[in-house]
């Protein structure tokens, strides 16, 4: 029998942050809805950070409230947290709606001080320094942590990214306490070598098990995804993010004249898993129809060559 893979669309919270016109509430919830109907594993459904930085998703609370009416089955909803306050945020919104409808959250580095610093505007250890406190007030409240370390490929400031260098940060965030981690290509510069390069550092740095812990985030810069999702499943990953209509994008990563290059389109992560002998449990029917609408919400459409305009 296959060996089932999980899905996790980012498409409401990474595909969404950056679109420059305002998106209204219930066109959110619909795309959460439209996803628990694709039946993905999990819905990383939106961010508690300033509405100063990404204002786009204020209304985080208000979703979430909104959200709970619905039935998630078994689905898992996750939020992005920078730091206790977001964290707290989201313990209020548990609160509010009665039960724990956000079940895991994640946390974000990365491997490239240079990245680090214009992101979060702290080094690589003053973020870690700063989830302690976040990981102490999920756990308390039985949420799971996710770690992300942004740029693991490479980074758009600083260049190549040593595979040693994001395995020692992966470390370092299990070390603090994340239950699992997320190794994020950032800038779509991910090739199969240097995903299996990453994932044997990760392996040797972090212990023998670790590969099975970790989610790979890819982003289809340069039509390479794919490939890379079957050499990230040849090495014993069993999980991946992708975006319902290859939304997404860091802004960090734009150019003058390109934008941010998009996620993997969860359709095309799912075919590349089929594909490759392995299988989900997502609905392809539901699921087109969630791209459908997430790329209707979208300033630009993903064609067929990928947002760099190249296979």
């Amino acid at each position: 029998m296959p060996e089932r893979v999980r899905i996790t669309d980012v498409a409401p919270r990474d595909g969404l942050q950056n679109e420059p016109h305002n998106i209204p509430t219930e066109h959110k919830l619909r795309l959460l809805k439209l996803l628990l109907d694709a039946r993905v594993d999990e819905i990383e459904a939106t961010s508690f950070v300033s509405p100063k930085w990404i204002p786009q998703l204020a209304d985080a609370p208000e979703l979430l409230r909104r959200f709970a009416d619905c039935d998630a089955r078994d689905v898992i909803i996750s939020a992005l947290v920078p730091n206790e306050r977001g964290m707290q945020a989201v313990l209020d919104v548990n609160r509010s709606v009665g039960r724990r409808l956000i079940e895991k959250v994640a946390v974000f580095t990365a491997a490239s001080e240079a990245f680090a610093q214009r992101n979060t505007n702290a080094t690589i250890a003053e973020t870690l320094e700063r989830f302690v406190p976040v990981i102490a007030m999920a756990h308390d409240a039985d949420i799971a942590v996710r770690g992300y370390v942004s740029c693991a490929i490479a980074c758009p400031l600083a260049g190549v990214v040593a595979p040693q260098a994001a395995a020692d940060v992966a470390r370092r965030l299990l070390e603090i306490g994340v239950d699992e981690l997320d190794l994020a290509d950032t800038i779509g510069a991910a090739t199969p070598r240097s995903v299996t390069e990453l994932l044997e550092s990760t392996r040797n740095v972090c212990g023998a098990d670790a590969v099975r812990n970790v989610t790979i985030h890819l982003h289809d810069t340069f039509g390479r995804a794919a490939d890379c999702v079957r050499a990230a499943l040849a090495m014993g990953v069993r999980s991946f993010d992708g975006a319902a209509g290859g939304l997404g994008g860091c802004p960090y990563a734009s150019t003058a004249d390109r934008r941010a290059p998009g996620n993997i389109a969860t359709r095309a992560l799912v075919a590349a898993i089929h594909a490759a002998g392995f299988e989900t449990r997502v609905d392809l029917e539901a699921l087109a129809a969630a791209e459908a609408f997430a790329q209707s919400l979208a300033r630009s459409l993903p064609d067929g060559t990928g947002p760099a305009g190249r296979k």
